[in-house]
């Protein structure tokens, strides 16, 4: 599974990061290394990053994108009305937990557990009359993904030999 993420799932890139990425587009690049999964791509420009190479000027770029959808199981009426009840008792919950902002000591847990309660009755509901609607059209779970056929690692050509060096590809 090679799938594509933009960022890092605990950062998000500053403004000026993102100045310096579409600036570094335009830096002429030579290729390091051609890798046949995003995780080695990865790998490689965290080893970089490990050895004090500035990873900012480098990139990696997926080819032969297309779209993967991965089925994960059969959805039947049962499975929509209980998917359906837990995400109303969570949305309930979040409600309950909004409106406990205004109740008094004694009430709050009841309104929190009421509101709860009230959602996953009405997710069930919508789950189970959602699924019913598609008259037996699309009876699976999945999950959809892009994928590439390769990972190429790009740096600026002016540092290819030290990331070459300190990627260990020499």
């Amino acid at each position: 599974m090679n799938p594509v993420t933009a960022t890092h799932p605990f950062s998000a890139p500053s403004a000026e990061a993102r100045e310096r990425a579409l600036a570094g587009a335009q830096t002429p690049q030579h290729l390091l290394a051609s890798l046949p999964t995003y995780a080695e791509a990865e790998k490689l420009v965290d080893t970089l990053s490990d050895n004090r190479f500035p990873v900012e000027h480098a990139r990696i770029v997926g080819t032969g994108l297309h779209s993967v959808e991965y089925v994960t199981g059969r959805l039947t009426p049962w499975l929509a009305l209980q998917a359906g009840a837990a995400s109303g008792a969570w949305f309930g919950l979040f409600v309950g937990l909004l409106l406990g902002l205004f109740s008094d000591g004694t009430n709050w847990f009841a309104v929190v557990i009421g509101a709860g309660i009230i959602g996953s009755v009405w997710g069930s509901a919508f789950g189970w009359f959602a699924q019913r609607l598609t008259h037996g059209r699309r009876d699976f779970n999945s999950i959809r993904m892009l994928e590439a056929d390769q990972y190429a690692v790009f740096v600026d050509a002016a540092l290819i030999e030290s990331a070459t060096r300190l990627g260990g590809l020499a």
